[in-house]
């Protein structure tokens, strides 16, 4: 089984992450400080799309009354403002004695860019 949403992150987003998290890094909230990093500009923190893959866990795979228990996570690009971030989970373990899951997790941008990739394992009642 798969599921998938996509969001847009807006300036909004970021700065709220920012605000809930503390991480107020100037390579995401500070467009003269990014404008002279590798990044040419601001770029959303990683775990604003790994909080996509929760959203994709808790709401409709496997849905609610999941237990998030285990992620692994690998940035592999940037997410900068505006781009539209697609999270995807698919189910590659079932244990139903446990009430156990694992899923590939991967957040990919409207390029087709794989931004975060990982694994998860959840549990579900």
């Amino acid at each position: 089984d798969k599921a998938s949403l996509s969001k847009t992150i807006s300036e909004h987003d970021v700065y709220t992450f920012a605000g809930v998290t503390g991480d107020f890094n100037p390579v995401h909230v500070n467009e003269e400080f990014a404008k002279q990093t590798m990044f040419k500009g601001r770029i959303a923190h990683g775990m604003l799309s790994a909080g996509l893959i929760s959203a994709v866990l808790g709401t409709e795979l496997p849905g609610i009354n999941t237990i998030y228990m285990n992620q692994e996570l690998k940035f592999l690009a940037p997410v900068h403002y505006n781009d539209t971030l697609t999270a995807e989970v698919e189910c590659l373990e079932k244990n139903d004695e446990k009430h156990r899951l694992v899923f590939r997790t991967t957040v990919t941008n409207q390029d087709g860019t794989v931004v975060t990739d990982g694994q998860a394992r959840v549990m579900k009642k």
